[in-house]
């Protein structure tokens, strides 16, 4: 068995320990020794007390995951703003509609981040993985071409999702 060494005992996942401890200083709106010696113990012992539960995360590529959160906090912006419009006005402009997005791969969690993204972005009802059929069921609030809504998904989203990961197509995990 190899030995493990002492920085990966201590801070099992280190992006974890920086969330928890920049967490604490942000909740506490204080830079004081206190805050920030309490900061410190959570981000050692939270990532230690949940270590079993986390895998090792895969290799990112954090420039377009980077790019991807900023795509997806505008689609989120963009879409309240047509969504509120839409529910505010006449409700014969409202067409729901179900519709599958086609998955490029069976990787769990390219798909299942997609899934996220989808049900995130308003406008949508809701969104659902269908493993045996390779694709995504989703309830759209309102669209009038379900094709389009499909592309747009697939660019946007999927499309980053598999460079995030480093996926190619067809590729499972």
């Amino acid at each position: 068995m190899s030995q493990v060494s002492v920085l990966s005992r201590w801070l099992p996942h280190p992006l974890v320990s920086v969330i928890v401890g920049l967490s604490w200083v942000m909740l506490a709106h204080s830079l004081d020794a206190a805050t920030l010696t309490m900061a410190l113990l959570l981000a050692i012992i939270i990532p230690r007390l949940v270590r079993p539960f986390i895998d090792h995360t895969p290799n990112i590529n954090w420039l377009e995951a980077i790019k991807l959160f900023f795509v997806v906090v505008w689609d989120i912006i963009i879409s309240n703003i047509l969504i509120a419009k839409l529910v505010l006005g006449p409700s014969h402009n409202i067409h729901p509609k179900w519709f599958r997005v086609p998955l490029d791969s069976q990787h769990e969690e390219v798909n299942t981040l997609l899934a996220m993204i989808i049900t995130t972005t308003p406008g949508t009802v809701t969104a659902g993985i269908d493993q045996d059929r390779g694709d995504i069921l989703v309830h759209a609030l309102s669209t009038e071409d379900p094709e389009a809504e499909i592309q747009t998904i697939k660019a946007r989203y999927e499309k980053p999702l598999l460079q995030i990961f480093g996926v190619n197509t067809g590729e499972s995990v």
